[in-house]
């Protein structure tokens, strides 16, 4: 069942199953059909997201057992609620100890039953890991952390097993066919089994079966026998050494390198990685969903909900991670073919020009390219060229922005995911050497064609299948990169250019007797195209959104910085599209991956109204700050691109507790200094220009706190703090007016709203971890109480959000009076004439009889400096001619004429929302 509208709730080890039962009631009073859930599935101990599953078998019961499970199941089902999970198709928590499957590849190898569920690389280039799995997880190198004795051999009593294990946290098995070295011919029960285990070659295919076998005798002797236990005490203990003697441990030295395992330093995989993983991230282990046994393994548990009616549908997470995303949806819809229809959206980031694909069985994206179109619409755009020359002169920045993305994307590629990229090009290089004319082309020209190529795309990937046949749109992407890769790389010969381009467009192989193996071109060209979307992620999203401070507030998820503003008309455009297109799409403003809450973007669109003022507050308070350190020329950190960026977070996220009075709650303002230290520690290490995760450089991060505590110490920063205040304030009045208008844009243009937890009040959060802090629902509850009182007045104390809550409660509720009017509904633009009519967005949604028209007012710093309304007037639509209409939100009677003065629409509110009464 499509929903009306959603809420997002993420679950954690603090908020579980009867959690969410709680507030049931509540989501149900607010309005919404769904709650959107993050991932159930068994994650990670600990996990604070859930998207690190371990096994996709098992519900998380750290958000409570089987029976929480059902009980909220039910409360949600009593309050016509029902249920959207976050699913997790692309990858798996590995490392640690909890991942079964993980452990049966690092026990087994290549022989293992699950070898081919991950993307593991078994026949590297180096000699060393051939035959064996990198597992990146040491904190120093392999050498000295064996040496201080932090890898030391176990015996699990309960299943009979040994493994190494690394800070006693990173399990790794020792293969069943090396237990007779530790257990030795000094006790001849465990002499007998030892030499039963260095046989077990002889039982294959079922080895695995034979060893479980014995490993459940030696585990039983082991429980009843106190002579055995201590046999394998003490054989266990010939592979203890002396911490700082590295000789001592060269038994255990012997026993590991044998393995199917290879222990490295975290730094390692950069270079020698040969897993697939979720970006870079070492411990998230891509699965090979294409194969028919994991996707069947990974779905099992998620089907029998959906089958029992528990679950009404399904967000795919990371969808251009998987190798065939058309493929991957067709299964999914085939699998619930008996049940009714499931609602499946996908988390496709769109390039601003790039379209959902209209042959995925899918019925819409989360989401992200609405909010950045609504934040484009709040955005003067004639504030761009004055931002630009106040970026320039305050940093002394020049860059131009595309070309700042590949660069990063090219850095990415050089470092942190350079492993994956020599891997592909190898194996391009063994296609260019199935046939005369390409057998020169040599792995490391293609490496450097496919990085350059790779680097120039403008989109996150295109989408080849084993047809081989790329769309129009995907072509047009594909020749727009080899152009300009061919123009930055010109030592390249063109043929090696025409040569990946054939592979990546699938054109090797278009027609018979090519002389190319049509499966391994096709293999390679997926491949590189999966990896492409993440570089373009690490490189824009994780590294150039960081770095390019020019306007924050576009700095976010599947947005570009680039686009500053759009016109009202394209806005009609993009959501007249979606109805026709995608009426069922999420709607989202923010979300657990926004990079700013909803509400500081909103607050942050109107600096752009107002350069001038930002540019002089901007020099004062730098001024203000650095004459205090005695750094006139502005030498220390943080450098002048950091600072611009930390001014742009102080106004967009300053918190709404301390905006009126010039006491300022210390509690508070302590709580917001240490959210705002951690999130402008991992804007710096995302940037990678002064520091790193990978290398962080303290004395830098150091210094940048000391500014920030400086700035934010009510005692001793009284200058910069009367210099700021008065501005902000005015800045989050003003943002008010945005959110409002965001909100009811989100709730009443086609598609279905989504509303993230928290977020129905004001939404000041900054990037995850901080956008997961817990919500205060009991608050949120008994603001909701005042449902009735006259939004003008709640917006007369707008600091406390109930003026946001209102307006949300009561168009989810005309949204349920009027279900197929929003979802079926026709949009429409309507005309706006007068002085000030780009300063009014208005549209009407339409179903035959019925039909809801919406008004709301832009740019507010603009409309409070100037003249007025100004015979301003919103033509009515003629669904409205001769009928009684009342705005929703203030209960207002409106007569409709030819025209809707706008001076009479936002009298009251900046917004209006009227049904036919």
């Amino acid at each position: 069942m499509t929903p009306r509208a959603t809420y997002r709730l993420q679950f954690n080890k603090d908020f579980g199953f009867d959690d969410a039962a709680r507030i049931a009631p509540y989501l149900a009073q607010l309005g919404v059909s769904h709650i959107y859930a993050s991932p159930w599935l068994k994650p990670r101990a600990g996990s604070s997201h859930g998207y690190d599953i371990v096994d996709h078998r098992s519900l998380n019961y750290e958000l409570g057992d089987e029976a929480a499970f059902n009980r909220m199941v039910e409360v949600l089902k009593k309050n016509g609620l029902r249920p959207i999970l976050d699913m997790v198709p692309n990858h798996m928590g590995v490392g640690g100890a909890d991942n079964p499957l993980w452990l049966d590849v690092l026990e087994w190898g290549s022989e293992s039953a699950y070898a081919g569920w991950f993307d593991i690389d078994w026949q590297p280039d180096h000699s060393y890991l051939r035959g064996k799995l990198l597992v990146p997880f040491l904190g120093n190198q392999y050498g000295t952390e064996l040496a201080a004795g932090k890898l030391s051999l176990k015996f699990d009593a309960e299943d009979g097993s040994f493994a190494i294990w690394a800070y006693d946290v990173h399990k790794l098995p020792v293969c069943p066919l090396h237990y007779n070295r530790i257990l030795g011919d000094a006790h001849p029960d465990l002499e007998r089994l030892g030499d039963a285990f260095s046989h077990l070659n002889d039982w294959r295919p079922q080895a695995g079966r034979r060893a479980r076998e014995l490993k459940s005798e030696l585990a039983s002797l082991a429980k009843s026998r106190d002579d055995v236990r201590d046999g394998i005490a003490s054989a266990s203990a010939q592979f203890e050494g002396t911490p700082g003697d590295g000789e001592s441990w060269n038994r255990l030295r012997e026993l590991i390198q044998d393995q199917h395992w290879r222990a490295a330093h975290f730094r390692v995989a950069a270079d020698d990685i040969n897993y697939r993983r979720f970006f870079d991230i070492n411990d998230l282990a891509g699965l090979r969903m294409e194969l028919a046994d994991v996707f069947d393994y990974a779905h099992a548990l998620v089907f029998q909900l959906m089958k029992k009616g528990v679950l009404d549908g399904l967000r795919i997470d990371h969808v251009d991670g998987l190798l065939n995303p058309k493929q991957y949806f067709q299964k999914l819809r085939a699998a619930s073919a008996d049940s009714e229809p499931a609602y499946l959206i996908v988390e496709k980031i769109l390039a601003r020009h790039e379209h959902l694909r209209e042959d995925w069985p899918v019925d819409g994206t989360t989401g992200y390219e609405f909010a950045n179109l609504l934040l484009g619409l709040l955005i003067d755009p004639a504030g761009e060229e004055p931002f630009t020359q106040i970026y320039s002169d305050f940093t002394g920045a020049r860059t131009n922005f595309a070309d700042m993305v590949r660069d990063c994307k090219l850095r990415i590629m050089r470092n942190e995911m350079t492993s994956e990229l020599h891997v592909l090009a190898r194996e391009a290089a063994g296609v260019a050497r199935q046939h005369p004319a390409t057998a020169d082309f040599t792995q490391n020209v293609l490496h450097r064609a496919i990085r350059e190529v790779l680097a120039c795309f403008p989109v996150y990937r295109i989408y080849i299948d084993p047809e081989g046949t790329p769309s129009e749109e995907d072509r047009r992407y594909l020749d727009w990169a080899m152009k300009r890769a061919r123009a930055n790389e010109t030592e390249i010969d063109s043929s090696v250019f025409d040569f990946v381009h054939k592979i990546l467009s699938g054109d090797l192989v278009s027609q018979s007797r090519s002389g190319f193996s049509r499966y391994a071109v096709l293999r390679c060209a997926m491949k590189l195209h999966q990896y492409s979307g993440a570089v373009m992620a690490k490189g824009l999203e994780d590294t150039a959104f960081y770095r390019y401070n020019r306007f924050v507030a576009l700095n976010e998820v599947g947005g570009d910085p680039d686009q500053f503003g759009i016109s009202i008309s394209n806005f009609h455009k993009a959501n007249t599209q979606r109805a026709k297109r995608w009426p069922s799409s999420l709607l989202c403003t923010s979300t657990h991956d926004t990079k700013r809450g909803e509400d500081v973007r909103a607050r942050l669109a109107v600096l752009s109204e107002m350069p001038a003022e930002w540019a002089k507050q901007v020099q004062l308070w730098s001024r203000i700050l650095r004459a205090r350190r005695g750094d006139i020329q502005a030498s220390a950190p943080p450098d002048r691109n950091d600072e611009y960026f930390l001014y742009q977070q102080l106004v967009g996220t300053w918190p709404m507790e301390l905006v009126n009075g010039d006491d300022l709650d210390t509690d508070v303002l302590e709580q917001y200094r240490k959210r705002l230290k951690q999130s402008t520690i991992k804007a710096i290490r995302e940037a990678k220009v002064h520091s790193s995760w990978a290398s962080p450089n303290t004395a830098y991060e150091d210094a940048v706190l000391t500014f920030i505590e400086n700035a934010l110490d009510p005692l001793n920063s009284q200058s910069f703090l009367t210099a700021f205040l008065p501005f902000v304030r005015k800045l989050a009045r003003l943002g008010v007016h945005n959110s409002l208008v965001q909100t009811v844009l989100k709730l009443t243009a086609p598609g279905v709203p989504d509303i993230y937890q928290g977020s129905e009040l004001w939404d000041l959060s900054m990037v995850d971890p901080d956008n997961r802090r817990p919500v205060d629902y009991d608050a949120r509850i008994q603001l909701l109480g005042f449902s009735n009182t006259a939004p003008e007045a709640l917006l007369h104390h707008w600091q406390d959000g109930s003026v946001k809550l209102f307006t949300l409660s009561h168009i989810l509720a005309f949204r349920s009076r009027e279900r197929d009017l929003f979802a079926k509904g026709e949009y429409e633009p309507l005309t706006v004439t007068g002085p000030q009519a780009d300063c009014v967005c208005a549209f009407t949604r339409r179903l035959g009889d019925r039909c809801a028209i919406v008004a709301v007012s832009l740019l507010p710093a603009r409309l409070e400096a100037g003249p007025g309304w100004c015979e301003t007037a919103i033509a009515t639509p003629s669904c409205a001619s001769g009928r009684r209409l009342k705005d929703v939100l203030t209960g207002a009677e409106i007569v409709p004429a030819e025209t809707f003065a706008a001076e009479v629409m936002f009298g009251k509110l900046p917004v209006a929302v009227l049904e036919i009464s």
